[in-house]
C-alpha cells in the first residue's frame, strides 16, 4: 500500500549536515506510489525553489509552527531530524510543542546524544523521546547512551546507520595511482616504539590526505597541520586537502577567522605549499572525485561526544583508509581505521606514516571497509526507514510492533 512521508528538517539550499542527510533520504525513500515531502526548518523566511518543500517552519514563529503541525498531520508518517541547534527556543526546545501536536506516527532521528548534557538539554531530549513514536540513533554507542543515561525503553530505540553515497567507482579509479605511493614505500616500516621515521624519496606523486566537511573550531585541523609539518621534517612529503565551507553559524559569528588562522599556521610551520583549502560546499560529483583521489581520509576532531559522523561513513563506504581521533563513532568502526588521541599531532603523524608505508595495511583497511559498505549505502538505509515506518503504522492500526 502506498505511503506518504513528511520529512521535518533543514533542507537545501541550506548547507548543513542535516539538510544533506534529508535530501539523500528523500531521494531514496519512496517506493512506486509513495509520496515524500519536506517541511523545511529555517532561521528566517526564505524563497523556496524546491517543489517537494510543502511548508516552512520558521524558528520562533508560533504561526508557522501551528501550520507545520497541520501539514505534517496530513501524512502517514513524519520523520523528524533532531539536533539541538536547528529549532527555535533555547537549545531548540520549540520542537517539543510541535511533536506534541502530531497525531500521526513519528520517527525522530537523533543526530546528537550527549553523554553529559546540560539540565535543559536533558529535559528536552527526554521530552522529544516521550513525544516520538520511536527514535532512531545511527550507532550502537548512541543507543547505549539512551538506555544507560536517559533510561529510554529499549523497544523504543532503533539503530539505522547514517547513509552514504556510493563513491566506490571514483575510489576504484584512483587505486592504480594510489598503489604507486604504497609500492614506493613498501619496504619501509615505522619503529612504533620510538617513532623514528626513515622515508624513501617519492618516486611518483605525493600522497594525498583529505579532510572534508563544514569547517569550524573543534574540527582539529590545527593538529592535522602540525602533523603534516612533522612528517615533512622526517622526509615524508604529503599534500593535505581541507575541503568545505565554513559552517554558516560560525561564519555569521566569527567570519573566516578560523580558516585564516589555519592558513597562518601552515605558513608558520613551513607547509603552506602542502596544505590546500577548498572553501566550497561541494556537490556530490565533485566530492566523489575528491574522495577518489585521496590516499587517506583524516578525521582529527576534538570532540569526545560525536556519536555520528557522515564523513566517516562516506570514507568507509568509499573503501578509504581512515585515520581518526577517538570519538565514539570512530571507535565503533575501529576495524575500518587507525585511532589516535585527540589533539595529538605526533600520533596523527605516526598513523599517517603507517598507512602510507606499512606493507598491506592500506589494503587491509580498504578490504574491511568493503564488508561494511553494503549496509551503509543510502538504498539500504532508506529500506530500513521504510520498514520501520511500516511497523509503526501497523502498530497504530492495532498490530504489535
Amino acid at each position: 500500500m502506498p505511503t506518504t512521508y513528511a520529512l521535518l528538517s533543514t533542507y537545501p539550499p541550506t548547507q548543513c549536515g542535516l539538510a544533506t542527510f534529508t535530501a539523500a533520504l528523500l531521494a531514496h525513500l519512496a517506493q512506486p506510489g509513495d509520496q515524500v515531502a519536506v517541511v523545511r526548518v529555517l532561521d528566517e523566511p526564505a524563497p523556496c525553489p524546491a517543489d517537494e518543500v510543502v511548508h516552512d517552519l520558521v524558528a520562533g514563529s508560533v504561526a508557522s509552527a501551528s501550520a507545520a503541525a497541520a501539514v505534517l498531520n496530513g501524512f502517514d508518517v513524519v520523520i523528524v531530524q533532531h539536533e539541538y541547534g536547528i529549532y527555535g527556543g533555547p537549545d531548540g526546545q520549540d520542537v517539543i510543542s510541535l511533536l506534541d501536536a502530531l497525531y500521526v506516527p513519528s520517527i525522530v532521528v537523533l543526530h546528537t546524544v550527549l553523554a553529559h548534557p546540560t539540565s535543559r538539554q536533558r529535559v528536552i531530549l527526554d521530552e522529544v523521546i516521550a513525544a516520538a513514536s520511536v527514535v532512531v540513533t545511527m550507532t550502537q554507542t548512541a543507543r547505549s547512551r539512551l538506555l544507560d543515561i536517559y533510561g529510554t525503553a529499549p523497544e523504543k530505540v532503533f539503530v539505522i546507520p547514517h547513509g552514504a553515497a556510493d563513491h566506490r567507482t571514483a575510489a576504484s579509479d584512483h587505486r592504480t595511482a594510489a598503489s604507486d605511493h604504497r609500492t614506493a614505500a613498501s619496504d619501509h616500516r615505522t619503529a612504533a616504539s620510538d617513532h623514528r621515521m626513515t622515508v624513501p624519496a617519492q618516486t611518483t606523486g605525493r600522497p594525498t590526505v583529505l579532510t572534508w566537511g563544514l569547517l569550524g573550531p573543534g574540527k582539529g585541523i590545527e593538529h592535522a597541520i602540525d602533523s603534516i609539518a612533522l612528517l615533512r621534517e622526517h622526509g615524508l612529503d604529503i599534500d593535505y586537502q581541507v575541503a568545505g565551507q565554513t559552517h554558516p553559524r560560525v561564519l555569521g559569528r566569527d567570519g573566516e577567522a578560523y580558516r585564516r588562522a589555519l592558513q597562518a599556521q601552515a605558513r608558520a610551520g613551513g607547509v603552506a605549499d602542502r596544505v590546500h583549502f577548498d572553501g566550497r560546499f561541494l556537490p556530490g560529483a565533485t566530492l566523489s572525485q575528491l574522495i577518489g583521489a585521496a590516499d587517506v581520509v583524516l578525521l582529527p576532531y576534538d570532540s569526545l561526544e560525536q556519536v555520528t559522523s557522515g564523513v566517516l561513513i562516506e570514507a568507509v563506504t568509499a573503501g578509504k583508509p581512515v585515520v581518526s581521533t577517538c570519538f565514539p563513532h570512530a571507535v565503533e568502526l575501529l576495524g575500518a581505521g587507525l585511532l589516535v588521541e585527540r589533539q595529538d599531532p605526533a600520533g596523527i603523524a605516526q598513523a599517517l606514516y603507517r598507512v602510507l608505508t606499512e606493507p598491506g595495511l592500506s589494503a587491509r583497511m580498504s578490504s574491511y571497509s568493503a564488508t561494511l559498505a553494503p549496509q551503509l549505502l543510502w538504498p539500504a538505509v532508506a529500506h530500513s526507514y521504510r520498514e520501520l515506518a511500516s511497523a509503526i503504522t501497523m502498530t497504530r492500526a492495532g498490530t504489535p510492533l
